[in-house]
């Protein structure tokens, strides 16, 4: 049986597996191959010379030269190809569309899912020297846009009822995260979703926040910003208070922050991090922090320690799935959250090394503005 090729079809500008096969950003869906050693790609003519002169493939074609005109659908593309090279089945991404996958087997043209570890690619978990440092780049524009929140925070003013006022205005977590997202998109990042999440808003992990910051309350700022020109993530997170935190705000952010350093000392090539987080979880409950459902709502630690990151701002390896390997890179981000005293969040992001890890964060972190 002749050996099964490797087949894409999407858009680049939205899917990592063809954005790492190829380096080339492409806003529409194309065909990515792999027959042998031989990768190929097919593009239209607006797409083609770019293609070429970015050598994202041994062989770019063009849609117009490969087929006559009314077969030139993705179905018929890849059975020319199947034709030409000899191949009567294809490996796919587990998100590969089932209506060309329908298509292509009315096309006696097999498909086949493949994953390992959840990735197409599964040296996308090993990161490269060049990709540590597209990432340490992009985790920059993170940290830039960090900065800005910091001083726009540090030159607001306390107003009626503790709210925050800046510019003469109140501030709210749309104001401060529209000043984070202008100051990274200057230096060409491409921001989405920052979280400027203040007071009780920021026990909801992933809420973004909306109106007045007030002081004394802690704020969640999640920053995670892609670089424009290279497709890769940084992420990064901070918690800050304007104003005085009380005591129990205090021990909180201090537990959390110890929690982080203590994982970040432990991690190394062999290290499970599914344990790790077992026992994280627990020294939080032994801290007063037990992680259980109360009134309906979730309290304490109830996420995942850390993740990967790339060409996706979450990829594989998750934090607690396996063992740690020298290239990985990690998130390290514990929380608490406590209904009716607030939420903290501290996230570095490091490199494996062959001894432990290296952290590439720079930021200050401190609770008080």
């Amino acid at each position: 049986m002749p050996p099964a090729a490797r087949l894409i079809y999407a858009a680049s500008d939205h899917d990592a597996d063809l954005l790492y096969a190829t380096r080339l950003s492409v806003p529409d869906p194309f065909l990515w191959l792999k027959v042998g050693r031989k990768t190929i790609a097919v593009l239209s003519p607006l797409e083609v010379d770019r293609a070429r002169k970015n050598g994202c493939a041994d062989l770019v074609l063009c849609t117009e030269d490969l087929a006559p005109a009314g077969k030139r659908t993705a179905a018929d593309l890849v059975a020319v190809l199947a034709k030409q090279y000899r191949f009567t089945s294809v490996e796919v991404p587990e998100s590969f569309p089932l209506g060309l996958a329908q298509e292509l087997k009315k096309k006696r043209i097999a498909v086949r899912a493949v994953s390992k570890n959840g990735l197409f690619f599964p040296e996308r978990e090993i990161k490269a020297e060049d990709e540590v440092a597209k990432i340490t780049h992009a985790l920059r524009l993170a940290e830039i846009g960090m900065t800005r929140a910091f001083e726009v925070l540090r030159a607001s003013d306390v107003g009626p009822r503790r709210a925050l006022r800046w510019g003469g205005k109140p501030l709210t977590s749309e104001r401060l995260r529209g000043e984070i997202d202008a100051a990274i998109i200057r230096e060409g990042g491409l921001p989405a979703g920052t979280i400027v999440a203040g007071g009780d808003q920021a026990c909801d992990p992933h809420e973004r926040g909306h109106g007045p910051l007030r002081a004394d309350e802690a704020i969640i700022l999640d920053i995670f910003p892609r670089d424009q020109r290279t497709g890769y993530f940084g992420d990064l997170t901070r918690t800050v208070v304007k104003g005085t935190p009380s005591p129990a705000l205090e021990h909180l952010y201090a537990t959390v922050e110890a929690g982080k350093k203590w994982v970040m000392k432990k991690m190394a090539p062999g290290v499970d991090g599914g344990p790790l987080h077992k026992e994280l979880t627990a020294r939080f409950a032994a801290a007063g922090y037990p992680t259980e459902r109360k009134n309906g709502r979730w309290t304490g630690f109830f996420h995942g320690t850390g993740h990967s990151l790339g060409l996706e701002i979450h990829e594989p390896p998750r934090f607690g799935a396996g063992k740690f390997k020298e290239g990985h890179m990690m998130t390290v981000e514990p929380g608490l959250y406590i209904p009716g005293l607030g939420g903290v969040r501290l996230e570095d992001l490091v490199v494996v090394t062959k001894k432990g890890v290296r952290n590439l964060t720079r930021v200050e972190e401190r609770l008080r503005l």
